[in-house]
């Protein structure tokens, strides 16, 4: 019995409890209260819809279920950042559903709201899938509307985006299922088809007491914006539904009736489960984030028939890349080793960390990707680039920027997973939210920062330790220490996962044992898109 192996497992087990925990507190939304006054309305709640709507046997993912974590507490919270969104298959096809959650302060969007619908229109657009609306929305929330309203990625890029979307060919479709106000009421009518739920929907650019007090009209809200009005007198709406499962069976059936897609065209073969076992994964990684572990043990768990075909094995043995397949897909993958090693000249190399040898290594193996039209994805555990006299002599700035410039300038899909570490640069380099990945998630054991917890308070805790003595105070041992351990809680709170999920840094954090079908999923997504880029690297210094 390996008694490391079953710490780590345990360790591991307990963050994952923990995942299970937070979510099913995410799915309640604004609460037990409001899902009941929803029921009581005849309506549905925004995942009772997302459920109904989706083939129900068929997988689907998450996006951004952490979203808002922590954050608005002042205002009560905003949960999923009161919109829930989700990929999966409707009658066959992929999709991706967005549906406001009206139990969360009706449905008003938080700024964080408006990203994650941005978030949700991005993977429409660049995998050209289609994307379904489900609006149940009071509008802006507006003690916050200076976060939300101006800016270039706020409210009103969304309407940029339906346009953008609409002429790219990309199908989208909107039903109207409770509020739809101000500005918001273009969304629907900016997709290709929009249906309205008669009683409960109701789309208007003033609601009925805006009106009163702008021009002195009296009427309500029904005659002003309802189904019959827009279905019937202003031509705004195209399906009047009778209630919200009509709504939902009219989505699709207008799914069903969409033609084929242009295929980019990505190798796949029939799917093959690890013939290691992938539970395992739980023992292998190490409870203490600067442990050293074999990512390889990693890699052949989460591939078919656990085969990898290594490229450049010797070489630059920081970075494993190589070719293997996820559920039948062809993949080439980036993986940051996080054992100790030497290399054949008899140099010591950390583990999780980036030398030149390793960053041109992978440089000419992204290259390849994109000649084979191979998609890549990243499995994160680094620390950062290798620093020091020898390295700075070495070129480690240039051959990183080499890196940098391959994963910027790629045109085959990304797909990144931070198993543990994502420190500065090397959150860069192994294709960080930054350098577009179609799909960005995390495990229950990442860390996301400019550097480690440890380090970094070290340096804050000595400026803030020379600045008080600075002012003549004294800073015995005790004072440092008591410095030192407030600064890392601190920062301790901002590389959790659950922080960078919170503000869409990442697209989800997950069981690991999930990982398979996020890459599987998103590579599917992709094929939508063919490749229309030609890749060019640019400059690079050899």
């Amino acid at each position: 019995m390996d008694l490391n192996f079953n710490k780590n497992e345990d360790h591991n087990k307990l963050l994952l409890s923990d995942l299970h925990h937070k979510f099913a507190k995410v799915k309640l939304g604004g609460g037990e209260k409001r899902i009941q006054k929803l029921h009581s309305e005849g309506k549905m709640t925004a995942r009772e819809r997302i459920d109904y709507l989706l083939d129900t046997k068929a997988k689907s993912i998450e996006i951004g279920a952490f979203v808002g974590d922590g954050m608005y507490e002042t205002f009560g919270g905003c949960p999923s950042g009161g919109v829930v969104v989700k990929i999966g298959y409707i009658k066959g096809k992929q999709c991706i559903v967005v549906a406001n959650d009206a139990t969360v302060k009706a449905g008003a969007w938080f700024p964080i709201t408006a990203k994650k619908n941005l978030r949700a229109q991005e993977i429409a657009m660049e995998n050209r899938i289609p994307i379904i609306y489900l609006v149940d929305s009071a509008g802006v929330f507006l003690p916050l509307q200076d976060e939300i309203f101006p800016d270039k990625e706020h409210f009103g890029r969304i309407f940029r985006n339906n346009a953008i979307m609409s002429s790219m060919g990309i199908t989208q479709i909107s039903a109207v299922m409770g509020s739809c106000v101000a500005g918001g009421a273009y969304l629907p009518i900016m997709s290709d088809e929009a249906l309205i739920v008669d009683k409960t929907g109701s789309i208007f650019l003033a609601g009925s007491y805006l009106v009163k007090a702008a021009i002195g009209e009296n009427i309500d809200n029904e005659t002003l914006g309802g189904a019959t009005t827009h279905c019937e007198i202003s031509g705004v709406t195209d399906y009047k539904a009778k209630d919200d499962k009509d709504a939902l069976d009219k989505i699709k059936n207008i799914v069903d009736k969409i033609g084929d897609y242009d295929k980019a065209g990505f190798s796949r073969v029939k799917s093959a489960k690890p013939t290691l076992e992938e539970k395992e994964i739980y023992g292998i990684l190490p409870k203490a984030r600067n442990e050293q572990y074999d990512m390889m043990e990693i890699i052949s768990r989460l591939v078919d028939n656990s085969e990898f075909e290594a490229y450049k094995e010797g070489y630059g043995q920081t970075i494993i890349t190589g070719y293997a397949r996820i559920d039948g897909w062809a993949v080439g993958i980036v993986a940051n080793q996080r054992k100790v090693l030497k290399t054949k000249t008899g140099e010591m190399q950390f583990g999780g960390v980036i030398y030149s040898d390793s960053a041109d290594k992978a440089t000419r193996f992204i290259a390849n990707c994109n000649q084979k039209k191979i998609p890549l994805v990243f499995l994160q555990d680094v620390t950062g680039f290798m620093v020091g006299s020898k390295s700075e002599q070495g070129g480690i700035i240039k051959d990183g920027a080499k890196m940098v410039n391959a994963v910027s300038n790629s045109v085959v899909p990304k797909f990144t997973v931070i198993i543990g570490n994502s420190y500065g640069a090397g959150n860069y380099a192994m294709c960080g939210k930054a350098y577009d990945p179609r799909l960005i998630v995390a495990w229950p054991s990442a860390e996301l920062a400019v550097m480690g917890g440890t380090q970094a308070a070290k340096v804050l805790a000595q400026i803030e330790a020379s600045s008080l003595k600075a002012k003549g105070e004294i800073v015995d041992e005790e004072k440092e220490k008591e410095l030192f351990d407030k600064i890392k809680a601190r920062y301790d709170a901002q590389t959790s996962p659950y922080y960078a999920a919170s503000r869409l840094w990442t697209d989800a954090i997950i069981d690991p044992l999930e990982t398979r079908t996020w890459i599987s999923m998103g590579i599917e997504a992709a094929n939508h898109s063919p490749i229309e880029k030609k890749f060019n690297l640019g400059v690079i210094q050899v």
